[in-house]
């Protein structure tokens, strides 16, 4: 239903969009991003998690940016058929966002073979639909992906988000990171 209202082939339901970004570097295999200096924290801290190099950016975006060449922060975005092709765009459901669930997130992505990788990732590098004792487990997964019942609840809180208009967000609504002693240093 996600992958339907954005316009993207596929969607990959997380637990939320940091560890949907952390999914999305993993399969891409980024070596370099770029962190706007007004963003939500957890962007430069996987960042230092995945020891991937990260510059600063002073980029006044709205709504999304781009993290990687391919990969978006897409989080405060919410618009009916948005999806950038050939990008893994990564969505947030957090309590403060447009589709607000308490918790998760979700990648949009352009090919089954990236959807089906994803979701392993997602899943303890599992497949749904089988139960695990009985798959060969042949790549590695973390345990991120969206419980049963965030899901159930996207699903019932979905037509009303579709059918009020979002509050429009961007750069203005975060703090400049680089002031925080923990940035001090890069």
């Amino acid at each position: 239903m996600i992958a339907e209202f954005y316009g993207a082939p596929y969607a990959v339901a997380t637990d939320c969009c940091t560890h949907a970004i952390e999914l999305s570097l993993r399969h891409t295999g980024a070596d370099l991003i770029s962190v706007p200096t007004h963003t939500y924290i957890s962007v430069p801290f996987t960042a230092e998690k995945l020891n991937i190099k990260y510059v600063w950016s002073d980029l006044l975006w709205e709504y999304y940016y781009y993290i990687t060449n391919n990969i978006i922060d897409a989080a405060v975005l919410w618009q009916r058929n948005s999806y950038i092709p050939k990008t893994y765009m990564c969505l947030s459901f957090q309590f403060k966002k447009h589709l607000s669930l308490g918790r998760g997130g979700a990648i949009l992505c352009e090919s089954k073979k990236d959807y089906i990788a994803l979701k392993k990732l997602s899943y303890d590098g599992r497949l749904p639909d089988l139960p695990w004792a009985e798959q060969n487990i042949d790549s590695m997964g973390f345990h991120y992906y969206m419980t049963p019942e965030t899901a159930q609840q996207g699903i019932e809180k979905l037509p009303e988000a579709i059918e009020t208009i979002p509050i429009p967000k961007g750069w203005q609504d975060y703090p400049n990171l680089t002031q925080n002693s923990i940035f001090k240093k890069h």
